[in-house]
């Protein structure tokens, strides 16, 4: 994702930081290594010349008590944060909101629909599917599959043709729902006929937000579309798909920011799980191989929904925590993404060596395995799963019937007996998911107790 450019920056910097001296020669080898990027990732060159102009200024004078170092530095960092969007802007919803979707075709708005349905869910919203695009013929059925591996409503009419009269048909059951997603129909380029079609709907609808999804790869092109949809439709912000793949996810990035259109998501990828807030000053972080905290945690969070994490919580609280528990919770945090996402944002992750990574990613492997054991286990076996070990004709039987082996079952067992023993300590220590609260007495103590135990093994 925008590699070429993280790459560029983060060798300016470390030719910066490890000069002896800024002199003409270092300016002009960081000039041309962060133009060649900028370009690759089809920025404007208008915004390519204003940084790299910046740069040989700045490399010109000297501002009194701050090492030029330091200016550079501070300049690259600036200047990067400002072509790419500024500051975060969040997409703020009240009680209940109508959101209407609006794009060109092949930019994967529906898709991205869904996976605003599956985000705000996880956030305990009770969102709704509507589908009004009357032209593509698949749409109506796309929507109804993505609304039902979500479990999420979807109200669609495949006979209707007038969008106005499908809103109407639905009006009321809509009603029961605090978040109407609405997905409209897009065209090959913004034409008249698009224009008012979607001005009628909004007449009629009255959404509370209007969110223009674009695809990372249009590059530049994004400047026109936000202007034109802008000026016809009067859209909130932005949602830039495929900023998985595409070289030119520079150009589409800096010309929102050029539009003063904020970007609210990126989409990164087809799964429900690959949508990811845009912060501009921690997608910098990652861009820098310095990680990003901030949308590991919030991906971490949204794995499981609430009512899962409260379950969790209890059983944790209660020391009553089963295999189930366990193998569940493993699984939820699939959710978060293969380990080819995650460990970018992970601070020191991108450089790590490929056997270890090969090593992370079997551990869902492993995973799935754990859940298919589960599966042959009785539910008495669940719930009391010691007593596997005092009946091992058991562990033979869950083999078969899961076809994994007797190790695979032992190694689940391992692995359960050292998270209940940890959760069960723990609890003693107050809320250990909330180390501020805790004493230097308890830290001290909960890390002698549990300092020198291994922890999970895959």
């Amino acid at each position: 994702m925008l590699e070429s450019i993280g790459n560029a920056f983060k060798k300016s910097i470390d030719k910066i930081t490890s000069a002896i001296f800024v002199d003409k020669s270092l300016i002009e080898s960081v000039v041309k290594e962060l133009q060649r990027a900028l370009i690759i990732a089809d920025v404007d060159i208008n915004l390519v010349k204003e940084l790299t102009d910046k740069i040989k200024e700045l490399g010109k004078g000297n501002i009194k008590g701050i090492e030029k170092k330091e200016q550079l530095i501070k300049l690259l960092n600036d200047e990067l944060q400002n072509i790419i969007g500024g500051e975060k802007k969040q997409l703020e919803l009240g009680k209940k909101e109508k959101i209407l979707f609006i794009g060109l075709y092949g930019t994967g708005k529906t898709t991205t629909i869904s996976k605003i349905a599956a985000y705000y869910k996880k956030r305990g919203k009770k969102p709704v599917l509507l589908g009004l695009d009357v032209h593509r013929p698949a749409a109506p059925e796309q929507l109804e599959q993505l609304g039902k591996k979500l479990e999420v409503p979807v109200f669609v009419n495949k006979q209707e043709k007038n969008p106005i009269k499908i809103y109407n048909e639905f009006k009321e059951k809509l009603e029961k729902y605090d978040l109407i997603l609405i997905d409209s129909a897009g065209r090959d380029a913004l034409e008249k006929s698009l224009i008012e079609e979607i001005s009628e709907i909004s007449k009629t609808i009255k959404p509370t937000h209007t969110i223009l999804v674009i695809a990372a790869d249009i590059g530049q092109t994004a400047k026109k579309q936000v202007e034109e949809f802008k000026k016809a439709c009067k859209i909130d912000g932005v949602i830039i798909t495929r900023m998985d793949s595409s070289a030119k996810a520079g150009g589409a990035l800096t010309a929102c920011a050029q539009t003063g259109a904020p970007v609210y998501f990126i989409g990164t990828g087809e799964k429900p799980a690959d949508l990811e807030e845009f912060n501009p000053k921690t997608f910098i972080s990652r861009l820098l191989g310095m990680g990003d905290l901030e949308t590991l945690l919030e991906k971490v969070k949204s794995a499981t929904d609430e009512k899962q994490r409260k379950k969790l919580e209890k059983s944790l609280e209660e020391g009553n925590l089963n295999l189930k528990d366990v193998v569940e919770q493993m699984k939820s945090l699939e959710g978060v993404g293969g380990f080819s996402k995650l460990k970018e944002l992970i601070p020191g992750f991108n450089k790590i060596k490929s056997e270890d990574e090969e090593k992370l990613e079997n551990a869902q492997q492993k995973t799935k395995k754990w859940e298919h054991i589960i599966k042959s286990m009785t539910p008495y076996e669940l719930e009391n799963p010691e007593i596997l070990e005092k009946q091992t004709s058991r562990i033979s039987r869950i083999a078969k019937g899961s076809g994994t082996t007797t190790s695979d079952v032992r190694t689940l067992l391992k692995q359960y007996k050292m998270i209940k023993e940890v959760s069960s300590g723990a609890k003693d220590f107050g809320d250990i998911t909330n180390p501020s609260q805790l004493s230097q007495k308890q830290l001290m103590k909960l890390a002698k107790k549990f300092g020198k135990k291994k922890m999970m093994r895959f």
